[in-house]
């Protein structure tokens, strides 16, 4: 398991591109800092996004990915179940986790990344697999469906 003391690494500009053109537009950033905000709108770590109310967004997390990123996801699929709110997250690609089977198996569609992303400020790609989660939907409030539609997506 590769490890650092690094959280809040920034989603490459080129991938956040492609996934806010099928996915978008994005209209709150949950978890950033104002270097790395993909939206206007966006809640830094003074105002803790883990405590403040996503509905009504069309939102967009890519967590820190140490300990807590299970309370990201379940916040997540929670804020997700609110009217017009949908929840799109960036996060390693872990199905051996149970935050992934709690709540990724219950998202509306799974996205995996093929082959691995170069974050923002990283001279290297990212020694583990990505995937774009999307819970719930923006404009209506239906429950997902039995097995989260899998997909994969290009890193670019």
């Amino acid at each position: 398991m590769f490890s650092s003391e690094k959280q809040d690494w920034a989603t490459p500009q080129s991938f956040y591109d492609k996934v806010s053109s099928e996915l978008g537009p994005f209209t709150l950033d949950a978890c950033a800092i104002a270097d790395n905000a993909k939206c206007s709108t966006f809640f830094s770590p003074e105002e803790d996004g883990l405590t403040m109310s996503w509905e009504g967004y069309n939102v967009f997390v890519n967590p820190p990915y140490g300990k807590g990123i299970d309370k990201w996801i379940e916040k997540a699929y929670k804020e997700s179940q609110k009217k017009r709110t949908r929840v799109v997250m960036l996060i390693p690609a872990r199905p051996d986790t149970k935050y992934w089977h709690n709540y990724v198996m219950n998202a509306h569609e799974i996205h995996f990344v093929k082959g691995r992303l170069k974050f923002g400020g990283c001279q290297n790609a990212a020694p583990f697999p990505s995937a774009v989660i999307v819970f719930g939907s923006q404009w209506s409030t239906t429950s997902p469906p039995r097995a989260p539609h899998i997909h994969t997506m290009e890193r670019l």
